[in-house]
């Protein structure tokens, strides 16, 4: 059932890992990154709870509740994966990151829903961890398809403004691996039915509630843990919006000493100048698929995380909130030792550490608040839950990032020093959640 997040995975790992380097390729600023990424979060706000309503609210008589809508996520996202990369122009891939972003949301909310439709209590913990298991997989795998790409000879070289072949392959492999893999879901997965069909329909008729009304009557009446957990997810969120933002132009500047060439400092008029442009832009891209190999290393060890807690919770039960609460610690640590120790060569062990705290994120929170609320609102509170993810990526796009790393430094390694502070708080939030 969960075997689906393997491509919407493989969406945000690449949207993630790459998107920051085609911006800068097509001549964007490292200041205006995080407002250009503002697509990701505003849609999610917007999207997951409307989709997790209507979803609670959906009975297909052939594809059930929830995977309706993996399927026009899914054709929609593989369509604006393929096209992004190919971009002439930065307001063209701007507006394909909305799109992808959008049907990214109208896939991923129902599959939270799904594991806590199909899962008793007693399992929730596994399902959700099992579920972390695979985004770890699609992460590892799709952060590093440039480089593995680019090693098997496709160039790194483009010209001025054109995103090279390597990231346009890469981009083009993980619109069909997530088409394919949202389709074995749907092909392999069933959905029970309400116990009273009938009366299911009867009862959606007489409804008279708008969906606005009763999302705002959610939020109003949300249990305690919920807003409790939401304090957690704001700090965990903001720093992973950072990461995704500004780690290419951080780690190829403070890490491999080889920032993106601004255009405007070379006269193309001139050979030198041209070839000089030529070289640093290699260089930099040649960099920046170093950094998204190494960010994939986070998928691999929320993988090899989430797989020992999948044996352990399979059988036994864990203590959700000192387990969030050390993970979280430890991929704190993880980002302010890429400022303190910049070897490109343990760059993969920095990652490594904040993957536990992934882990854990893309688990933990999910079963303590399934333990919370009405089985009945699953899919709309999961939506909703869903603000608490996207209210700090918005605050960080809208300049939150950028002025508060500036407060620590101008150079964009303080961005992840940032994003390492903000883990450090997350993780002592914990101690708020007392059920």
């Amino acid at each position: 059932m969960s075997f689906g997040f393997l491509g919407i995975q493989f969406g945000y790992a690449l949207q993630g890992g790459f998107m920051s380097r085609i911006f800068q390729t097509l001549g964007a600023s490292k200041d205006e990154l995080p407002l250009l990424w503002l697509a990701a979060p505003l849609t999610g706000l917007l999207v997951q709870p409307i989709v997790g309503y209507l979803s609670d609210r959906t009975w297909h008589y052939r594809l059930g509740r929830r995977r309706p809508y993996f399927m026009v996520g899914a054709i929609l996202s593989s369509l604006a994966l393929f096209f992004i990369p190919h971009s002439p122009y930065l307001w063209m891939a701007v507006g394909f990151l909305w799109i992808l972003d959008t049907s990214i949301n109208i896939s991923m909310e129902p599959f939270r829903a799904l594991v806590a439709d199909k899962l008793p209590e007693s399992q929730r913990t596994y399902g959700f961890v099992v579920q972390a298991l695979i985004i770890g997989v699609g992460t590892w795998v799709a952060s590093s398809l440039p480089w593995i790409v680019s090693s098997l000879g496709l160039s790194n070289a483009a010209s001025p403004g054109v995103v090279p072949p390597s990231v346009k392959v890469a981009f083009g492999i993980g619109a069909v691996v997530f088409l394919g893999s949202i389709f074995y879901t749907v092909m392999t997965t069933k959905e029970n039915p309400p116990d009273d069909i009938d009366a299911f329909r009867a009862n959606l008729k007489n409804q008279k509630r708008s969906a606005i009304g009763e999302i705002i009557d959610n939020i109003i009446n949300m249990p305690k843990t919920m807003l409790k957990l939401g304090v957690v997810q704001f700090f965990s969120w903001f720093a992973f919006f950072s990461m995704w933002s500004l780690a290419n132009p951080a780690l190829t500047e403070h890490v491999y000493k080889a920032p993106a060439p601004a255009k405007e400092n070379f006269d193309f008029s001139e050979t030198t100048s041209t070839a000089d442009f030529q070289i640093q832009n290699e260089k930099f891209q040649e960099a920046s698929n170093k950094v998204g190999a190494n960010m994939g290393v986070y998928g691999l060890s929320s993988m090899v995380f989430a797989l020992l807690l999948s044996f352990y919770t399979s059988t036994k039960q864990v203590n959700r909130k000192l387990l969030h609460m050390v993970s979280l610690a430890l991929g704190g640590l993880g980002f302010l030792l890429m400022y303190l120790i910049p070897d490109p060569k343990l760059l993969w062990l920095w990652f490594s550490l904040i993957g536990i705290s992934w882990g854990s994120i893309l688990s933990m929170p999910y079963a303590m608040l399934s333990s919370a609320i009405d089985p009945d609102k699953m899919g709309i509170m999961m939506g909703l839950f869903n603000m608490f993810i996207v209210i700090p990526q918005i605050f960080a796009a809208l300049g939150g990032v950028n002025f508060l790393s500036s407060l620590l430094g101008a150079a964009p390694i303080y961005a992840m020093v940032l994003a390492g502070v903000s883990l450090l708080l997350s993780a002592f939030s914990n101690l708020l959640i007392t059920n």
